[in-house]
């Protein structure tokens, strides 16, 4: 729970309120944006919540916070926040909420599936919190476990040992010395199995991987993000950790698959026809040319 003492003086008074730990995650922002704004290098608290949906969504991002900078004054309680989480997203697939601090906050994900159809996945870990654990269980836990990159892997080895399950990730981001169990190689897209599709994508790291779900769900961990301010897909020129060039030339691979919704691991999630997408990931690529 976040400090009293620590409370950050942007914030508008009231019950809710972010303290001086924040890291500027911008999960809070995301999850309740008529509570939580952007300050600069913090999030704060801009507005307190003014009905019983509000009250839900700050405590949403309460629980979901990876540094428990976010507090409240008055009594609440939290099984309102956490019992949200994993949060639908849309059809099978779920936001996982409780985001690490050793992943910056990144958001993780869930997709429910019968055990015929190879069961559920988890994509990049969140944080491994016994709540969030009870209500994974809850949707038959997990079978595999893909990892997009080295920043997001946060708890993953503790959720392999909970569900053993099949961890995918690339050789080039370290696979092999974590223990992943498919180490995937080489810059050809993998058929996983009927319904996912892994699609190397270098450039934010090395062994970034992206993952396609039923050509409709795309997966980009760090890859491709939806910004609100540009009202646009992006990628993110300032935190890309291996080559600008590599990733501009791999989401071009993008263009040649068909999807409906981006989420992920940072920026927000964004969802448009295929037609429309595709349009949209052609205006990023000329726009990644030019700077």
């Amino acid at each position: 729970m976040a400090n009293l003492a620590l409370r950050l003086p942007e914030n508008v008074a009231g019950d809710f309120f972010v303290d001086s730990t924040c890291i500027d995650c911008d999960a809070c922002r995301q999850i309740a944006p008529k509570t939580f704004s952007d300050a600069g290098d913090t999030s704060i608290v801009q507005r307190q919540p003014a009905d019983d949906e509000g009250t839900k969504r700050a405590l949403m991002a309460l629980v979901a916070c990876p540094t428990a900078s976010i507090g409240t004054i008055e009594h609440h309680d939290a099984r309102i926040g956490i019992d949200a989480f994993p949060e639908l997203i849309a059809e099978n697939v779920y936001f996982c909420g409780f985001t690490a601090e050793s992943s910056f906050g990144a958001w993780s994900y869930l997709i429910v599936r019968p055990e015929a159809e190879g069961g559920n996945v988890l994509i990049d870990s969140p944080r491994f919190a016994t709540q969030l654990i009870k209500r994974i269980d809850a949707l038959g836990g997990a079978r595999k476990m893909f990892l997009t990159h080295k920043d997001d892997v946060a708890d993953h080895d503790r959720f392999a040992a909970k569900y053993d399950c099949e961890r995918i990730m690339h050789e080039d981001d370290g696979a092999a010395r974590r223990g992943i169990e498919t180490v995937l190689r080489g810059g050809e897209p993998v058929q996983l199995d009927r319904d996912l599709i892994a699609i190397p994508v270098p450039g934010h790291t090395r062994g970034h991987v992206v993952l396609l779900y039923r050509n409709k769900f795309l997966f980009t961990g760090d890859h491709l993000a939806w910004s609100p301010n540009r009202n646009s897909l992006i990628a993110f020129r300032s935190a890309c950790w291996y080559s600008w060039a590599e990733q501009t030339k791999s989401m071009q691979k993008l263009l040649h698959y068909e999807f409906e919704w981006v989420l992920p691991g940072h920026g927000r999630i964004h969802h448009d026809s295929a037609a429309n997408m595709h349009a949209e990931l052609e205006r990023c690529i000329d726009w990644m040319k030019t700077v």
